[in-house]
């Protein structure tokens, strides 16, 4: 589909993935409404937006770990545009310790935003996009989902689970309500989510790896979204697996 005109939500807004791909999808004429906990952040983008004359933006803040919040997103997009194309699931926490840390309130943050948003965020959309008998679901998992690693024990658990939530979804929506599904699977992006890591044991451990790094940048992915939701109805991209060319695993 053309992606022009189209509505597309996107959560965790704000910053990084999420902030590169509202600016992408405006720029190819979307509609899209931006939400994340912080307002002054989508405020900013939606100004930027605004400057580009293609695609509106509808900021409506929220967390995506609250039901109530995400009643009200798809109540608000739909009274502003009538109706909810895509949604970009994108919030997403990594505050990497070691098991034995026992940084366990952070363990549960990251099943509540990484997992448990993400089952929100398609909750509140499906009932539409059924009725529409259309729709794309973004879900952004990690190359942490594939392949785990000492200090990401939680963070790979949350990121598996949402890949293999993706496929689950595929199955079932695709074939009988022409849902499209991808599971969205980068490596490392420079972004804020390393700003997360409380844990000095893996700082000095695992962030020292990337420090020589080319990392992958926001708009990178930004542009493997933009590929899959503007594909032709009849092909679904179930997953895109991206990496920095000098990182090996």
């Amino acid at each position: 589909m053309s992606i022009k005109g189209k509505t597309v939500i996107i959560t965790g807004a704000s910053s990084g993935i999420g902030e590169a791909t509202a600016l992408k999808l405006a720029q190819e004429g979307a509609n899209v409404v931006l939400t994340a906990r912080r307002k002054e952040r989508l405020e900013k983008l939606k100004s930027k937006i605004d400057e580009l004359k293609a695609g509106k933006a509808l900021i409506i803040p929220g967390d995506v770990t609250n039901k109530d919040d995400f009643s009200k997103l798809v109540e608000q997009t739909k009274k502003e545009f009538d109706r909810i194309d895509g949604l970009v699931n994108n919030a997403g926490l990594m505050p990497l310790s070691y098991v034995k840390n026992l940084h366990t309130e952070e363990w549960d943050k990251m099943v509540d935003v990484n997992l448990k948003g993400v089952l929100n965020g398609v909750a509140a959309v499906l009932p539409t996009m059924m009725d529409q008998k259309s729709g794309n679901i973004i879900n952004i998992s990690s190359s942490a989902g594939r392949k785990i690693y000492p200090g990401g024990a939680v963070y790979c658990a949350t990121k598996a689970a949402v890949k293999m939530f993706s496929e689950g979804l595929r199955q079932e929506l695709a074939p009988n309500f022409n849902i499209n599904v991808t599971s969205i699977e980068p490596g490392f992006v420079d972004t804020e989510l390393t700003d997360t890591i409380t844990d000095d044991e893996i700082k000095d451990d695992l962030l020292s790896n990337f420090q020589e790094m080319t990392p992958l940048e926001a708009e990178d992915i930004a542009e493997a979204i933009f590929y899959a939701l503007n594909q032709p109805k009849r092909a679904n991209i179930n997953d895109v697996y991206i990496m920095p060319t000098e990182q090996a695993q």
